[in-house]
């Protein structure tokens, strides 16, 4: 697998506030050098602006936390057969009002199938009603469903409480994902383009769904639990800190201080730099991709960089 030049993994909330990036430069010495995390100033602009980076001969990873995919009950409902060339398609002709998140249950469809707009006597028998389905893991992608460790992630199409990712996803698609597709040839889309070893190509553009939550185990013995508190982020950070020793990971000094306070600007930025380690943890050989042979897992739903599929 061709190391890449640049490595950038992105926390990912609805709001700007929400979206921190962090990033790992190659040096000459084959060895990686993290950044310390940084707002989001403009995500319209995040691709194009990574492209105007990557040197000549290299090439760039990009991790997103927010689902890429679609859950193949859905897809099949929906007649959909193949993500990118749906994605493609989404906020025009019979799929104009995708985007739109349902503000009552009435305005779900499968062609509009985010539901709710706001809180108020809103429940997910409602969508599944709607759209025609028996349960919520019939909303999820297999990815998504619950891991030994891990609890199930919250559908894509529910968009109501704390963990959702619904709408973030549609901002991610609709202004970052679906663009960089649009605008040139040199951006894939893993795993719908193929295994990571051979999507990681000189001048190529590489982006992968991430789940930092999915990362927690990979350099902690215990379930890490209550992130939101900066205690807890900063009692966790000689853990961090081996963890990133172990990948001859090098840390820029302003990150190595924001690993001591414990990440004083949030669990966000937290975030950020988990994911990214993590992607670095499979680049680097030390964990596989884990990419599923599946026709409905490579075409429809996608999977989380680093996930055993087993």
């Amino acid at each position: 697998m061709m190391l890449p030049s640049h490595i950038y993994h992105s926390d990912w909330g609805t709001a700007a506030n929400k979206r921190w990036l962090a990033r790992v430069t190659l040096g000459s010495d084959d060895r990686y050098t993290a950044h310390a995390p940084a707002l989001i100033e403009d995500h319209v602009d995040l691709i194009p602006s990574i492209r105007m980076q990557i040197d000549d001969g290299g090439c760039a990873l990009v991790g997103f936390d927010f689902p890429i995919g679609i859950p193949a009950s859905y897809a099949r409902l929906a007649g959909v057969t193949a993500f990118k060339p749906f994605l493609r398609e989404l906020g025009n002709g019979e799929w104009a009002d995708f985007y739109n998140v349902a503000t009552v249950r009435s305005e779900i469809s499968l062609r509009r199938p985010f539901y709710p707009f706001s809180p108020g006597g809103k429940r997910q028998a409602h969508l599944l009603e709607a759209l025609g389905l028996n349960e919520i893991d019939d909303l999820r992608r297999e990815c998504e469903k619950k891991q030994p460790g891990r609890r199930a992630a919250c559908s894509l199409f529910w968009t109501l409480g704390a963990n959702q990712v619904g709408k973030g996803a549609i901002v991610g698609w609709r202004d970052v994902v679906a663009p960089a597709l649009n605008n040139g040839k040199d951006v894939l889309l893993w795993p719908f383009d193929g295994d990571l070893s051979n999507s990681l190509q000189p001048g190529k553009i590489v982006i992968a769904e991430t789940y930092p939550a999915e990362c927690y185990g990979w350099f902690l013995q215990e379930p890490l639990r209550g992130k939101g508190k900066q205690e807890v982020r900063r009692a966790v950070g000689s853990h961090l800190t081996k963890w990133a020793a172990s990948l001859n990971l090098g840390l820029e000094p302003a990150l190595h201080g924001m690993i001591e306070n414990g990440f004083p600007e949030g669990d966000d930025a937290f975030d950020a730099v988990v994911g990214l380690i993590g992607m670095i943890e499979v680049v680097t050989g030390k964990r596989k991709p884990g990419e599923p042979s599946e026709d409905r897992i490579q075409n429809l739903e996608g999977w989380i960089l680093g996930q055993s599929h087993d």
